[in-house]
């Protein structure tokens, strides 16, 4: 009962009946059932149904045997979370008799897709269909379950076919390659490029005309007598500084967002920072932590430097324990001697409890520099904004408000003794940290 069950779902191999057999055998049924009424034999009612389910037999030799069958998978090895890819699935029958398919893939049950495929195959047939995988992870694809049936369509042969397939599902690199292709509109935030520079800090970079705005002190007198122009100096911040991104993996990394959880986003986010950094040559590190130390790639340039991060924390996820920020500071003293650029993505809200953790991380202010980024509560803001009907309202409001002030005190604290802490949308996320992060660099704070 076991094996029909699971032939009956798309499982396991053999034959079973088709919608149009059940039918006409229905309809034979009801005929013959009339026909007992005028006084026909039961005999006859059996031997009439047994020869035509012997006769429906027939109908499988009119169909493609297994071995006749060529069945090969296309699908993209590395999927982005939450972006639709197409997978192809190619047919090449080499009997001499056609047929209609049924296709149900082996796909992983988080993975949003439709099935099952049908279509008709002659010789060569190309199914295709499209998936989208919300969870990160490595995923594997073992089976392709197929079910086809001669044209008569009485019967229909059922087959599992083994084919393997490694899928690895990688955060969503969308805001990464926005940056990459152009980097001064990725920098749009509220309405203003970010281009402030702190006077005499930076390499040369050109020499340019003189716009109005510029810096009086930073014209080219020579350049302006030899051309009859004025012209001025442009100076970009200096390259080959060192970036180290920490990202949190603890247990309030784990709360529900829109889309994804702030992990995800905080990931994305951090690989964005990552090719920023990288495309301005500047050295980049990351460690993920939780409890311990879970991932650490050390600082290196280059864009290769993107593609060792992106596989080794494409398949981190959110640990049921408490962050150890104290283990963090420990490794990053025996591991990162020179100065660097400490850009942590964690909960605001949690870290601001953790004072002792805050004190580790203002002793470690003196040898780098500090900068957290995390995502606001959109719930804590609504609450503190939403009106008032009755006493309960009035009470959840104010506690919230009561909340949204401790924060905002609590950051400038911590920001006076140079710890900087940012919140942001989970949709500005990646942009108000590469925005920060330049500005660092062009204020020479590094």
């Amino acid at each position: 009962m076991r094996n029909w069950w699971g032939r009956f779902l798309f499982q396991g191999r053999g034959i079973v009946p088709s919608k149009r057999l059940v039918t006409i055998l229905l309809l034979l049924s009801v005929s013959i059932i009339i026909l007992t009424v005028v006084g026909l034999d039961w005999i006859w009612i059996i031997t009439f149904n047994s020869l035509f389910l012997l006769f429906s037999l027939v109908d499988l030799l009119f169909s493609p045997k297994k071995k006749e069958m060529n069945f090969t998978r296309e699908i993209p090895h590395e999927l982005e979370r939450g972006l639709q890819y197409q997978v192809q699935i190619k047919v090449r029958n080499t009997s001499d008799y056609g047929c209609s398919l049924t296709l149900v893939d082996d796909v992983p049950q988080s993975f949003r897709k439709t099935f099952p495929i049908k279509g008709k195959l002659k010789k060569e047939c190309n199914f295709t269909y499209d998936i989208e995988a919300p969870v990160r992870g490595d995923y594997y694809l073992r089976h392709l379950y197929v079910r086809y049936a001669s044209p008569l369509g009485l019967w229909e042969k059922q087959m599992t076919i083994p084919l393997e397939d490694h899928v690895k599902v990688i955060p969503d690199l969308t805001e990464t390659r926005r940056y990459l292709q152009s980097a001064q509109q990725f920098l749009l935030y509220d309405g203003e490029k970010i281009r402030k520079q702190k006077s005499g800090v930076g390499e040369f970079a050109r020499i340019r005309n003189y716009v109005v705005g510029d810096d009086p002190r930073k014209i080219n007198w020579r350049q302006t007598a030899k051309l009859q122009e004025v012209m001025t100096n442009e100076y970009e911040p200096e390259h080959g500084k060192y970036i180290t991104i920490l990202i949190d993996c603890g247990r309030m990394m784990g709360a529900e967002l829109k889309d994804g959880n702030r992990l995800e986003k905080s990931l994305e986010a951090a690989l964005t920072v990552t090719a920023a950094a990288l495309k301005n040559g500047d050295y980049v590190g990351v460690l993920v932590f939780s409890k311990d130390v879970n991932v650490f790639i050390p600082p290196a340039k280059g864009m290769d430097q993107l593609q060792r991060i992106l596989q080794a924390i494409y398949n981190v996820k959110v640990d049921a324990t408490e962050s150890n920020y104290s283990a963090v500071m420990n490794y990053l003293q025996t591991y990162q001697k020179k100065r660097s650029l400490l850009l942590l993505f964690s909960d605001v809200h949690t870290f601001l409890y953790e004072e002792s953790a805050l004190y580790y991380f203002k002793r470690l202010r003196q040898r780098h520099l500090f900068f957290m980024i995390g995502i606001e509560d959109d719930e804590l803001n609504t609450t503190a904004k939403q009106d008032t009907r009755n006493v309960h309202h009035t009470m959840v409001k104010s506690m919230a408000q009561q909340q949204l002030l401790f924060k905002k005190r609590e950051i400038a604290k911590w920001e006076k003794q140079g710890l900087i802490m940012v919140e942001a949308t989970e949709e500005q996320l990646a942009t108000v940290a590469v925005s920060y992060y330049i500005n660092l660099l062009n204020e020479g704070l590094l």
